[in-house]
């Protein structure tokens, strides 16, 4: 054998190594990915089968009619009322409750509620202004933020609300099993009755809440915070449907004004906001659950247009 066969062999056997090496990597480089892919994939697939269990015939996506929707709203101002009077029976429990709220916040160092609540009673036309705000955008602005979604999206109208509904059934159960006194109602030589002392709207009992009689309402409603679930809610619908970036602006700014006034006007505790953002969670998977679709986004193609 010739010295350049020799080496000719010799570059064949090391190109074929190079070969069966640079091949094998390749390989298990691109299982390792392909593996890494797939299981990312299996758990996006896995989060996007959460739900329905509802039929699809239970899950149209056109706009429902009005008398629906407020027949549905009935039904909720009915169970409220049936927490208020379950609540007026509770005797000192609420107040109890309070004071056990205010102890745990202490301890994890939350309590802002008399510190906010002294400083911003001293300015009076803003602790007049935030006792409307309370008393009125919280009703004003949730219920245009619904017309809104019912006129301009029809086919997310229903998950949105579904999650409105949930939230305010998981609250309600809340409500029934542990009310809670506001702070402003525990004790008049810690906490300033912001409502009382102005007498917005005329109030003079100091009993309501956000300046209405509490006939009509359910005084010892603190825990969760519904003005928060309530605020947070529209605040997502604005952040992900409207097109003006000022309007999304304004609603993401919504939530952070609703907590400073609910917490100066003495109307809520801090744990009150959590538990809010907590009944609002769920109202989310409660949706996911029953529809199995994304709240904001287009409605599936193959479900139903008409009920």
């Amino acid at each position: 054998m010739t010295t350049t066969q020799l080496r000719d062999q010799q570059s064949g056997s090391t190109s074929r190594g190079t070969g069966t090496g640079t091949g094998t990597g390749t390989g298990t480089e691109n299982g390792t990915n392909g593996a890494a892919a797939s299981a990312g994939t299996s758990a996006k697939r896995g989060f996007s089968k959460i739900g329905p269990i509802l039929p699809a015939r239970l899950r149209p996506v056109n706009r429902p009619t009005m008398w629906i929707e407020i027949a549905l709203i009935g039904i909720g101002y009915y169970c409220y009322r049936v927490t208020q009077n379950a609540a007026s029976t509770g005797g000192e429990a609420p107040y109890h409750r309070g004071r056990d709220i205010l102890g745990l916040e202490h301890a994890l160092h939350l309590d802002i509620e008399q510190w906010l609540n002294h400083t911003i009673a001293k300015i009076d036309w803003l602790i007049v202004g935030m006792n409307y705000y309370y008393a009125t955008l919280h009703f004003i602005v949730t219920i245009a933020v619904f017309i809104w979604v019912y006129v301009k999206f029809p086919d997310r109208y229903r998950a949105v609300r579904t999650v409105m509904f949930a939230m305010n059934g998981v609250a309600l159960i809340g409500f029934y099993l542990y009310a809670v006194a506001p702070p402003r109602l525990l004790d008049p030589t810690r906490f300033i009755d912001t409502f009382c002392v102005h007498h917005t709207w005329g109030e003079q009992t100091c009993s309501g809440v956000a300046g209405l009689s509490g006939s009509v309402t359910n005084t010892f409603a603190a825990m969760p915070s519904l003005h928060i679930g309530w605020a947070v809610w529209c605040a997502l619908a604005i952040a992900h449907l409207a097109e003006r970036k000022w309007v999304k602006v304004l609603g993401i700014l919504y939530p952070v004004a609703t907590f400073t006034v609910i917490i100066a006007t003495a109307n809520h505790y801090v744990l009150d906001v959590v538990g809010g953002l907590v009944t609002l969670g769920a109202g989310f998977l409660v949706q996911r659950v029953l529809q199995g679709r994304p709240v904001y986004g287009a409605a599936p193609e193959d479900l139903p247009p008409t009920p």
